[in-house]
């Protein structure tokens, strides 16, 4: 952080300021060898204090199976660590929330707590979801990764006001901060928190908020569920607004190697807590009757996105890597099908077998990358001449299949006309300057084409293969129609 904002942020009187028992916590914090006795004295100086701590360790999130009545037995119920967790994130957003604003006041105070208070839930469900131990550090880490916006809002207010204003969202705030001040919001927070002495790992907490590198490895699971929950929080604050949950699933997935129904999951953990953290935090989130539809919601966005994912799955399995056409095993499958159908309705078929002239000729010439080129145009070529329900394969090497549901010969013949010129029209330049030129022989076989009838699909491949050998045979650049007298050509040449 540039020396200007560090000295202005050490010197600003106005920056809110921590009570005596907030202090005295962070002290608790830092010590390793802090006791139950001196813990619960500290807290007991607050009676409000004592009520959220007590009021905690009763609620459905610890899940203790016994109560406690005084702030002694919560203790000992849930640990030094714990309590004093609880007790920093009560005290210091008790605190905070209490702040005075300003005339100038860029952030709409309870729209910021509800975020922050979301954020720290989501934090804290994705640490039981992952099965964490530190959920009260996750909790506390997500309450406070945004506290720089309210160090900027309260330091220079005038400034903050129209930059705050400017954007809509928390990504887009932080780059304008950036822009304006040559820093952002997760930098100031981690010097703020870092200020106040709190612990390292909820100060770096800041920092991780929006993926900056966090320079040791300790604590790395703890900073990917502060960089996810702030899309989570997004998304359940405002579950209308689109690309909300893909943008928490994404950051689930990237950063957490969570997919979409351990995210559900999350949310679902975050509805059953939700309650009890606005009946502690004194701030309401959503009314019950909100939060089913929102974990319809979720559920339903989730399992769309699911699906669409699977598809784009099998629809990246079944094409060719080089060139994008339908793959081999894509086209044995759909030849198989396409001819059932043909054969049970007596619908023509037409298969065309479609072999680059003198390829390997290109390849050992000009090298395979050249070659590999000349197929992406080749294919690049045919798609633009195809009709909808026409499928083009890379049968293999420099071969392509293009199978034509409901066409004859007769009805494919300009079709195919067209597409052995196009392809004879491809100049491909090479580094030389020199010009590459490539044709291309057809063979074409139909089935219920007239008097053409075919067993099997494999019957009828086989015909338009030996269409396509005649075609090589007679001088390649050409289109062989097959029929029962064509033959297969002796010592053809190589393709």
């Amino acid at each position: 952080m540039n020396d200007n904002l560090t000295q202005r942020l050490r010197l600003c009187a106005t920056l809110p300021s921590l009570p005596t028992v907030a202090i005295k916590i962070i002290e608790l914090a830092n010590d390793p060898n802090v006791d139950i006795t001196t813990i619960s004295h500290y807290i007991s100086l607050d009676p409000a204090l004592s009520a959220k701590i007590l009021k905690a360790a009763n609620s459905p999130l610890y899940k203790s199976r016994r109560a406690s009545n005084n702030v002694r037995q919560a203790v000992c119920i849930l640990g030094t660590h714990t309590v004093i967790v609880i007790a920093l994130s009560f005290s210091l957003a008790s605190s905070l929330m209490k702040q005075p604003g300003n005339s100038h006041c860029a952030i709409d105070s309870n729209s910021f707590w509800r975020r922050s208070i979301t954020s720290a839930l989501a934090c804290r469900a994705l640490g039981e979801k992952l099965g964490l131990e530190i959920l009260d550090d996750l909790f506390l880490a997500g309450l406070l990764q945004d506290i720089g916006i309210l160090a900027f809002n309260t330091m220079m207010p005038e400034e903050y006001e129209p930059v705050f204003a400017s954007v809509s969202s928390h990504n887009a705030l932080l780059k304008a901060e950036s822009e304006a001040f040559g820093v952002g919001h997760d930098e100031l927070g981690y010097a703020l928190l870092k200020q106040w002495r709190l612990p390292e790992h909820i100060s770096m907490a800041c920092l991780a908020s929006h993926g900056q590198s966090i320079p040791n490895e300790i604590g790395l699971t703890i900073f990917g569920c502060v960089a996810v929950s702030g899309y989570i929080a997004d998304y359940f604050l405002s579950p209308e607004k689109a690309g909300a949950v893909s943008a928490a699933s994404e950051a689930a997935r990237s950063r957490l190697n969570l997919d979409s129904t351990a995210l559900m999951e999350v949310i679902d953990i975050m509805a059953t807590g939700s309650a009890s953290v606005e009946e502690l935090f004194e701030i309401t989130i959503h009314k019950p009757a909100d939060i089913s539809g929102i974990l319809s919601g979720a559920k339903e966005l989730l399992t769309m996105q699911t699906l669409t994912k699977i598809r784009e799955l099998e629809e990246k399995s079944q094409r060719d890597g080089l060139t994008n056409a339908h793959n081999r095993s894509f086209f044995d499958h759909l030849l198989e099908r396409e001819f059932a159908l043909s054969k049970q309705h007596k619908i023509p078929l037409t298969l065309a077998m479609i072999d680059l002239d003198h390829f390997k000729k290109i390849n050992d010439t000009y090298g395979h990358l050249v070659g590999d080129s000349i197929l992406i145009a080749v294919v690049r070529v045919i798609y633009g001449q195809l009709r909808q329900d026409d499928i083009l394969c890379r049968y293999g090497g420099e071969e392509f299949s293009l199978v034509l549901p409901g066409s004859t010969l007769a009805s494919s013949a300009s079709l195919l006309s067209r597409l052995k010129d196009s392809i004879a029209a491809i100049s491909y330049k090479v580094d030389n300057g020199e010009q590459v030129n490539i044709t291309a022989s057809i063979g074409v076989a139909a089935n219920m084409d007239g008097e053409m009838r075919f067993e099997r699909p494999e019957d009828m491949l086989k015909a338009a293969d030996l269409a396509l050998y005649a075609a090589k045979h007679a001088g390649r650049n050409r289109i062989v129609e097959w029929n029962k007298f064509t033959p297969m050509p002796s010592g053809a040449a190589g393709r």
